[in-house]
């Protein structure tokens, strides 16, 4: 089955849900790219939030509620989002989720927040799942806005120690897509490498049209005159597995540190020469996971095929601790919800994890780590799409290490 048909499937099925039903549903609409070129990406996300919401049905679900996932193709756009966003509202939908895009997230942040401000009887909850602008839980924050991932600069903050203690590391090459992720990770990234390794020399600082280059070989020929050794990306998606593919077919030598070379198409594109090479930084890590999150692991495996990775592990706490707000304040409403999730502790895959109040930015352990062959050992579970590689930790950050001070001064209903 082609990724269109599919897609077509999906927003059939998304029209469907929207229609209406008759049993009574906690519906969270799923606002992310399930067409194009980040769509892969868009539907693997979707599956691990199914699959969350899947466990929770099979254990009765929540105050005599099933939970429901409306997946809405937005093509990455923030004007299509605003649309759907307004459509899923609109048939009652009061919880919605996007992690595919900072420049989408801030839309439906300030369009959430004016919703709600006109409509306090039908209030809706932004659960981000993996939008990771910093802005978003400081100068931006909103009371109706939590975010389960770590933030760019909290990302930034564990790779560059890492970086700060290897000192072959001489020339660095900032690399990125150019939206306001993009733009944070460039700024954050020169700031701390100032602060912590003044003689390292950078080399190049780059920005490129988000999801839309399919040829990243000219790129790559820049950087590799650069003579950088290592280079820094927040690249995700497409852009990401074609940018490593060009450095594979142009013999490019230079360390990679990212943010999601694990994800979709990276690891089939690192292959041999990503080996000691790329790393990533990671919520998600195989050294990290409880008794509990490996039979997750595993389970998921079972449903999906040995080779899918369940690394969005923000969408399985996205889903749990909402429900676990709910238990608690015996209600739904998105207010009361909020509310609840605040301070919140929660058992994740990888341990304790807590919603920081004062800014809703979940604080929680970060794993650095490197491709590497699967060798039984210190590498037993597969990155996604590939049976053969993973990543073999080499730094785990505990949560009250991550949790950088925030400027939040968010009003509260």
């Amino acid at each position: 089955m082609t990724n269109k048909i599919r897609s077509k499937m999906i927003l059939a099925a998304g029209a469907i849900l929207l229609a209406g039903s008759a049993l009574a549903q906690v519906k969270i609409a799923y606002i992310d790219p399930l067409s194009g070129m980040m769509g892969a990406t868009g539907e693997h996300g979707l599956r691990e939030f199914q699959f969350a919401v899947d466990q929770l049905n099979a254990r009765g679900g929540v105050l005599g509620k099933k939970f429901e996932m409306v997946p809405l193709d937005n093509k990455l756009s923030p004007q299509e989002s605003m649309v759907l966003l307004n459509r899923a509202i609109d048939q009652g939908v009061r919880y919605i989720t996007q992690g595919n895009g900072s420049s989408v997230a801030g839309a439906l942040i300030e369009a959430v927040n004016k919703h709600n401000a006109r409509n306090p009887d039908k209030t809706v909850l932004f659960l981000n799942y993996a939008a990771v602008d910093p802005d978003f839980t400081n100068s931006k924050c909103s009371f109706w806005h939590f975010r389960f991932d770590a933030n760019s600069d909290m990302k930034l903050e564990a790779l560059t120690n890492v970086m700060e203690g290897d000192k072959k590391i001489k020339k660095v090459y900032i690399f990125g897509q150019d939206y306001s992720f993009g733009h944070q990770v460039s700024k954050t990234a020169k700031e701390m490498i100032a602060k912590k390794r003044p003689d390292i020399k950078i080399v190049g600082d780059e920005l490129h049209p988000l999801a839309r280059i399919k040829d990243f070989s000219p790129y790559i020929a820049k950087i590799k005159a650069s003579g950088a050794d290592s280079i820094i990306t927040g690249n995700w998606g497409s852009d990401l597995a074609l940018l490593i593919k060009a450095a594979k077919d142009a013999g490019l030598k230079a360390n990679f540190y990212t943010f999601y070379a694990g994800v979709v198409g990276s690891p089939m594109a690192l292959g041999d020469a990503g080996i000691d090479r790329v790393k990533v930084v990671s919520y998600h890590s195989e050294s990290g996971l409880t008794a509990k999150g490996l039979k997750y692991v595993m389970d998921y495996k079972k449903k999906y095929g040995q080779a899918e990775d369940p690394y969005t592990q923000a969408a399985t706490n996205a889903v749990g601790m909402i429900a676990a707000a709910m238990e608690q304040v015996k209600s739904d409403d998105p207010v009361k919800v909020a509310k609840a999730l605040e301070g919140m502790h929660y058992d994740s895959i990888t341990g304790d994890v807590q919603m920081r109040a004062s800014d809703h930015q979940l604080i929680q352990p970060l794993f650095v780590e490197t491709f590497a062959k699967v060798d039984g050992k210190k590498v037993k579970l597969n990155a996604d799409g590939v049976l053969e590689y993973g990543f073999r930790n080499d730094k785990r950050v505990e949560g009250y290490a991550t949790a950088l001070p925030t400027s939040c001064i968010m009003e509260k209903p």
